[in-house]
């Protein structure tokens, strides 16, 4: 703006008959752009005055704390962690209390010598080897829960920071079309001082109006999206949806340099918690495999009962009756281990295959996505290099020129538009530039895992 005002500044005044109505379009772009400048700085204090705007740290900390997809694996982490305990413990033992051989005619417990009550135990013991093998494979689910809450979590920053990314583009897209809508007013002022002075056309004044009202459907376009973007980052977030989010304006806009692609999927296939719980997965069915092998390995059930007894013997023994006691020893035998056992080791080795299968194509996934990410970063970071140093301060200088050539009638009206048209949109492709590079890290970052993926 303050090179625009220059411009106007260094203008020479022609000399034809019309040097007073071009004059006048001079101080009218002049004081335009003056007033530009200042809403863009009072714009500016606004900002700095606002106190709480969402930083991505802020959003990513306030994400991790309270969303409830997070919260929802969290809790499952810690409920598969008490099963462990309970499965490799023995069945409880049965106690038992029976009435035995009591006459249905007296109920008498003196009538008959094997009239008695008993008290009894049994316990079931697996055949060794099956309790620790079931408490391993639930050791297994409960750690693969806890890399899956390792994995939640990074997906949920990788989120946070990508729609937080989308916002900041988006504000300054917004910020972009209104200070070219104002130039356009300014445009069309113009335009119409000097159709009704006889310099310009009445083409120029409808032009000027129509490249105004794509500038205001664009306003609105980028205000829904924007709201939309707010919305699904408030839900992350677990705020009300309809919340305002204030951005800063400022950010940095420093690139850093990436490690070595190989190393970066180094680093994925020791870290990254997706694939450490599909490897837990993989140990897991291994155990529950050996499990089923040992299924055709009886159980064994122990018991003993004491009957007590009361009356006398009959003679010639008489003498009080003794109480009795009994001990069970019961074996399960596998009497139909072709149709239960065998079908069982088939189908846990082929779930351990199936596991195995799933966490080689979930590696070329993750290089994919490790790869993909690198591309689009490497991408805008040279876009958001050109676009800063080379194109936008080629076209500013271009709007310069043509403005200036307008101001003398050697540039017509369309071209002035054009250039600014052209300036525009080069500077929403800037900040787009900028937004997916640091979108395209996030994605990156969550593509590798926890450890840094920048020297």
């Amino acid at each position: 703006m303050k090179r625009l005002t220059r411009l106007f500044a260094r203008i020479e005044r022609p000399n034809s008959v019309h040097k007073m109505a071009v004059k006048t379009n001079q101080c009218i772009f002049a004081m335009g752009v003056i007033s530009l400048a200042l809403a863009a700085n009072a714009s500016s204090a606004s900002a700095q005055v606002r106190q709480e705007t969402l930083s991505v740290p802020a959003a990513v900390e306030i994400a991790i704390r309270d969303n409830p997809n997070l919260a929802e694996m969290q809790a499952r982490y810690e409920a598969l962690a008490e099963v462990p305990s309970q499965v490799g413990t023995l069945p409880d033992p049965m106690v038992n209390l029976n009435a035995m051989n009591f006459p249905a005619d007296t109920y008498d417990r003196d009538q008959e010598a094997m009239t008695q009550v008993q008290i009894g135990f049994s316990q079931v013991f697996p055949f060794p080897g099956k309790l620790n093998l079931k408490e391993e494979a639930a050791e297994y689910d409960a750690q693969a829960a806890g890399y899956s809450v390792d994995e939640v979590r990074l997906q949920l920053i990788k989120n946070v920071k990508g729609k937080w990314w989308q916002l900041y583009y988006l504000d300054r897209a917004l910020e972009t079309v209104d200070i070219n809508q104002n130039l356009l007013r300014q445009f069309i002022t113009v335009a119409k001082t000097k159709y009704e002075t006889g310099m310009g056309l009445q083409q120029d004044v409808l032009l000027s109006q129509l490249e105004l009202s794509k500038l205001m459907d664009q306003d609105i376009q980028l205000q829904a999206i924007r709201r939309n973007q707010a919305i699904q980052l408030n839900i992350l977030m677990d705020r009300p949806a309809k919340n305002e989010l204030i951005l800063p304006g400022q950010v940095s806009k420093v690139m850093p340099k990436l490690v070595d692609e190989d190393e970066l999927y180094q680093k994925a296939e020791l870290i990254r918690p997706l694939l450490r719980q599909m490897e837990t997965q993989v140990d897991a069915a291994q155990s529950r495999l050996d499990l089923a092998k040992r299924d055709y390995y009886p159980d064994f059930k122990l018991g003993m009962t004491y009957g007590a007894r009361t009356g006398d013997n009959p003679l010639p023994r008489g003498g009080a009756r003794s109480d009795f006691v009994s001990v069970m020893v019961g074996v399960q035998i596998p009497l139909y281990a072709g149709r239960k056992q065998s079908k069982a080791v088939s189908q846990k080795s082929s779930e351990l295959q199936k596991n195995r299968y799933a966490l080689l194509d979930e590696k070329g996934v993750v290089m994919g996505a490790i790869s993909s990410a690198v591309t689009d970063y490497h991408r805008a970071k040279q876009q958001f290099s050109l676009f800063g140093s080379g194109i936008v301060p080629q076209a500013q200088q271009t709007v310069e020129s043509m403005l200036a050539g307008y101001q003398v009638s050697e540039v017509d009206f369309l071209n002035l538009v054009r250039s600014q048209i052209t300036l525009f949109n080069y500077q929403l492709q800037y900040w787009k530039a900028l937004s997916d590079a640091k979108q395209a890290l996030a994605r990156l970052e969550a593509a590798v895992g926890e450890g840094p993926v920048y020297e």
